[in-house]
């Protein structure tokens, strides 16, 4: 989670696709908490734990606690708000839910006349924290009351639902740029909780509530049949798939697809296949973490013979894939593996349901991010659709899928590298629950075949060209040595002037899109958004080396993403680099550890 991705720890850390409102026609917003330091904080606040916390904070003079809770306020953006559940305006609780669903109201009232015709859709997940009464449910149903104070009719889900079933805008895509900033102003502009804000009680029985829960699920699992391709091939198959949804809320829900899919149900692992906000059985229930997260996954597949693993992170909007190989072992593979596995079998579906499919193939499309394997793009060249590349996040994929759609084109997949695909355009975002039944039945085909997620791999690479990738990240705390670091690299030889090469390695391109600076344009001018707020540089090198560094939204981190792309029968030469910077990263990153200025040539070391 998203992704940007989405944060479960024990500390209950509520993201903005989790919970809280969705506004529109049939699709859906989501929404979160803001809220303002102000004197009335505590005396607004009518959740009798979290008043009692600060008022026992204060008492005690607990100045460190203090701070956390009220260090800093929640800035709304794009990717709405993140935080700890807990007291303050620091944290997500039942007073900065309201003062934000209050502000998201207000917003939607401007921009939409006939919002009491629209309606707010508002779904929840099963996160809870109990020392401060907060939970997922708590927040969707002071959510429904802020709402239905003001007249507007709300379809609250009345049970857990994975986020893919909840979507954003009135387009059906996440919010971007400029809503975020016009959220944001509203939410100040309404602090003050209004009277029948905190009327839970009342909006619960009020006729403007409906419950589309049933409804949509089976609308769901009806809409992605349109991808199931091979159902007599299902129904049959041989092959054991073990599900996890990591104490989330996609074991149901993945149960669902694979009978709309007419496939075997997978086996589920009994210890963490029911909704539990501790998430005891792991350490941090994020499956991109790979093995840490899979060990009782490995343990139930090696029982029943399964040889095939599926993982939704805690709010099944993400999807892992690991596969025993002949020797026993278990390869976890990566998102941008999957990319690469999913993006081609869902074109071959295609081409295999069209049989003039070279008089439409230039209307087909495929996304992914940015920082995200160029596989699709090297597809797309030999096979003659269209493929474009994002800002990271599926609030620009999702965004751009539609007006594609609107234009008449097919889109037929969106991934991003933290484990994100979209394989239907029915949901603008990425889909852990459609892309599980999609997986379930591609390794069935494959098994008749008899052949593996891994033997497809490497024939994709053969065809297309390998594609080699190594994503990680710098843990900085300091922002001034973040904006340094930055500053070094676009004043690298003097003023204006980016590294031409490193290590004797060419740098063809640079494109910067903190500044808007593309010098592969002929205006020097970047074709994707920019960002001043924050920091973004991809380098491409002559020898088909990308390397991308940006900081994060959400975390104290500088991310970087590298790839090696080769043509077909090149395949070699790529390995060997590949291989021989990886077996050095280890110790470039305890270097960086020692001096934050030389992050540039830890980076660059890899993709040369």
């Amino acid at each position: 989670m998203d992704t940007h991705t989405h944060t479960h720890t024990h500390t209950h850390t509520h993201s903005l696709t989790h919970s809280l409102t969705h506004s529109l026609t049939h699709t859906h917003t989501h929404t979160h908490t803001h809220t303002h330091t102000n004197a009335n904080q505590n005396h607004q606040d009518k959740n009798p734990k979290t008043a009692a916390a600060v008022r026992t904070m204060v008492k005690d003079r607990a100045m460190s606690e203090l701070q956390k809770c009220f260090g800093a306020c929640m800035e709304f953006g794009t990717a709405g708000l993140r935080a700890a559940m807990g007291p303050g305006v620091s944290c997500m609780n039942d007073l900065t839910i309201i003062q934000t669903t209050q502000g998201f109201c207000v917003y939607l009232e401007q921009c939409f006349t006939d919002l009491k015709q629209r309606g707010v859709v508002i779904g929840f997940d099963a996160r809870a924290h109990p020392p401060s009464g907060g939970s997922s449910k708590r927040f969707a149903c002071l959510a429904a009351s802020v709402l239905i104070s003001r007249g507007v009719p709300v379809y609250l889900f009345s049970d857990i639902t994975p986020t893919p079933y909840v979507v954003y805008w009135a387009n059906g895509a996440q919010i971007i740029p400029p809503h975020d900033k016009g959220i944001a102003a509203a939410i100040e502009q309404n602090l003050e909780p209004w009277p029948k804000s905190w009327d839970t009680d009342g909006a619960l029985q009020s006729s403007l509530l409906n419950d589309p829960y049933q409804d949509i699920h089976r609308e769901y699992c009806q809409t992605i049949q349109q991808h199931c391709f091979h159902r007599e091939l299902n129904k049959n198959t041989k092959v054991k798939v073990v599900h996890t949804s990591v104490h989330g809320v996609g074991h149901i829900f993945v149960q669902a697809a694979f009978k709309a899919f007419d496939l075997q149900p997978p086996y589920a692992v009994e210890e963490q296949k029911d909704p539990d906000p501790e998430f005891p059985t792991v350490k941090y229930p994020n499956p991109e973490e790979g093995e840490g997260v899979l060990t009782l996954s490995f343990a139930l597949a090696d029982k029943e013979g399964a040889t095939v693993i599926l993982a939704n992170d805690p709010d099944a909007d993400r999807l892992a894939i690991a596969e025993k190989q002949e020797s026993g072992q278990w390869r976890v593979f990566s998102g941008n593996e999957l990319g690469a596995l999913l993006g081609w079998w869902i074109f071959q579906c295609w081409k295999q349901q069209k049989e003039d499919g070279k008089a439409s193939i230039k209307d087909v499309y495929m996304l992914s991010s940015t920082v995200s394997s160029k596989i699709l793009r090297a597809i797309a060249v030999k096979e003659g659709f269209h493929f474009e590349e994002t800002l990271t996040g599926f609030k620009w994929m999702g965004n751009r899928a539609k007006e594609l759609l609107d234009q008449g084109k097919t889109v037929l997949f969106a991934f991003e590298e933290a484990i994100g695909y979209m394989c239907s355009p029915a949901v603008l975002d990425k889909d852990g629950v459609s892309a599980a039944a999609i997986a379930g039945e591609f390794v069935s085909y494959l098994a008749s075949k008899n052949r593996t997620l891994s033997h497809q791999l490497r024939s994709i690479y053969e065809e297309y060209g390998y594609h080699i990738s190594k994503n990680s990240y710098f843990i900085c705390h300091d922002q001034d040595t973040i904006k340094r670091l930055f500053e070094r690299l676009r004043n690298y030889d003097g003023k204006n002037s980016y590294p031409k090469e490193c290590g004797g390695f060419a740098i063809t391109a640079v494109r910067d899109l903190t500044t808007g600076y593309d010098s592969n344009q002929p205006d020097n001018k970047a074709v994707l958004p920019t960002s001043k707020s924050s920091q973004m540089i991809t380098f491409t090198f002559a020898n088909g080396g990308v390397a991308t560094m940006r900081t994060s939204g959400t975390e104290p981190k500088i991310k970087y993403y590298t790839e090696l792309c080769a043509a077909p029968g090149n395949s070699i030469i790529l390995l060997y680099v590949t291989n021989y910077c990886s077996d050095h990263m280890l110790e470039y990153d305890t270097f960086f550890l020692y001096n934050n200025s030389k992050i540039y040539s830890v980076y660059v070391v890899y993709i040369i």
